[in-house]
């Protein structure tokens, strides 16, 4: 026994019961945390989109309805679902993209969102599914991120474009250009990358395997690229 142990006054009952209080509050909020967070997202995602047609149906009803706005987009995605799978239906829906492609305000803000979109549900071999590491901002210093595609500099060099999700919020991150060369594939999937950004790295898969990019990878990406961008011409 230590000699701060030894002439430490023994706690009174009253100070035992108010030290148990207090940690099981303080347990008890770090159980509420991530609940409470959770509760917030969800919550705010709820009202967003539920916002959207939530005034629209108000104005018919002469009442509001909490979720009948969601209830409509998912109704009105539902049909453009069902639209999309006919022959006139795409074409119709074709069309209108490129029409609003060509509006200067607006086609700057849906070009984009629509290659966001897209590289979640097509297999291009880039986009928010492919999770890769790089030696950046130095050599020994590994960044995560997420491989949305490649480009060429002006000397000839190939890059991989990653976006660099930010803890604790990942709609935050960043974006750097990096050499291929330095790139590598990793075996992580979206949810175990996210988990690991979300939680500050405390969430860390116990083993990440890595493959080296295909160095043919992006002089394929970029020439698929530039056939698509001439159809679309």
């Amino acid at each position: 026994m230590s000699l701060s142990t030894r002439f430490q006054p023994e706690k009174s009952a009253w100070q035992k019961a108010l030290e148990n209080i207090r940690n099981y509050i303080i347990t008890g909020i770090l159980i509420l945390i991530p609940v409470a967070i959770t509760y917030v997202l969800v919550r705010w995602a709820f009202y967003t989109v539920d916002g959207l047609l939530r005034p629209l149906f108000d104005s018919i009803l002469g009442w509001s309805i909490p979720g009948l706005g969601l209830i409509g987009i998912l109704l009105a995605a539902y049909v453009l679902g069902l639209v999309s799978n006919q022959q006139i239906g795409r074409r119709a829906i074709a069309a209108t993209q490129d029409f609003v492609l060509q509006v200067p305000v607006l086609g700057a803000v849906y070009g984009p969102a629509k290659k966001l979109i897209e590289s979640f549900t097509q297999d291009s071999g880039a986009g928010f599914s492919r999770v890769v590491i790089a030696e950046y901002p130095k050599a020994g210093t590994w960044m995560v991120g997420f491989l949305t595609g490649f480009t060429r500099l002006a000397g000839g060099a190939y890059v991989g474009v990653i976006y660099v999700p930010t803890a604790p919020t990942p709609n935050s991150g960043w974006v750097a250009m990096v050499p291929v060369e330095s790139i590598l594939d990793t075996t992580m999937s979206v949810q175990e990358a996210m988990s690991m950004v979300l939680s500050g790295g405390i969430s860390s898969p116990l083993n990440i395997e890595l493959v080296a990019l295909d160095p043919n990878e992006a002089a394929d990406f970029l020439e698929k690229a530039e056939a698509e961008a001439l159809q679309a011409q």
